[in-house]
């Protein structure tokens, strides 16, 4: 699979954020989006994800399910963890199964590789923030999409999380999973760059 970009440009809120950006990563390829607040690093994980129309440019998918749309091969794992406090986690976990459909994994199986076996019937509410962190890093488990759009997906994480976020990140790429990840500190996996610059 090849996930590219070519003459991208964003507007929001009548200001280019950015124009003419190029960009490609392939099967077991990370491509991580570096650059200043308001660079638009998450408008360009949000473009791909089909959120936001791009003001102009073509991005484009070659090799995967040719009946999908990209968004329908795509996770994306944004700011906020879209979590429902009242539900278990497992509950959580199992909603986001099933409203995204697709070729699924076993929710505690899941729970158990991001080092959450032991909160299963906990309380959402009841996380910390790097637990929350780690119940939406398993919805990238739960349902299996090749291209992985993370925006700084290792906040709030402590080093055993991060460290074990590399390992599951090493996975998805032995599987021929592709990664684009908007961040501002090492992912802690070999990445190639895209540099974007200051807001316009």
């Amino acid at each position: 699979m090849r996930l590219s970009g070519r003459q991208i440009s964003c507007v929001r809120g009548g200001r280019e954020v950015f124009s003419g950006l190029d960009f490609a990563a392939a099967s077991g390829e990370v491509l991580a989006v570096v650059g200043p607040n308001g660079s638009g690093k998450t408008s360009l994980l949000r473009l791909i994800a089909g959120l936001l129309v791009p003001g102009g440019g073509s991005i484009g998918l070659e090799g995967g399910e040719a009946e999908l749309t990209l968004p329908e091969q795509s996770h994306y794992l944004g700011h906020r963890d879209a979590l429902k406090p009242a539900l278990s986690v497992a509950e959580n976990l199992s909603f986001w199964r099933d409203f995204l459909g697709g070729a699924t994994g076993d929710v505690k199986e899941c729970l158990t590789a991001v080092g959450l076996g032991h909160a299963t019937y906990l309380p959402a509410a009841f996380l910390s923030a790097g637990q929350r962190r780690r119940l939406s890093i398993a919805r990238l488990l739960v349902v299996r999409r090749p291209v992985w759009l993370l925006d700084e997906p290792t906040s709030a994480l402590d080093t055993a999380g991060q460290e074990l976020f590399v390992g599951v990140m090493r996975e998805h790429l032995a599987s021929g999973g592709i990664i684009v990840a908007a961040t501002h500190t090492p992912l802690g996996i070999e990445a190639s760059e895209l540099r974007m610059g200051g807001g316009k």
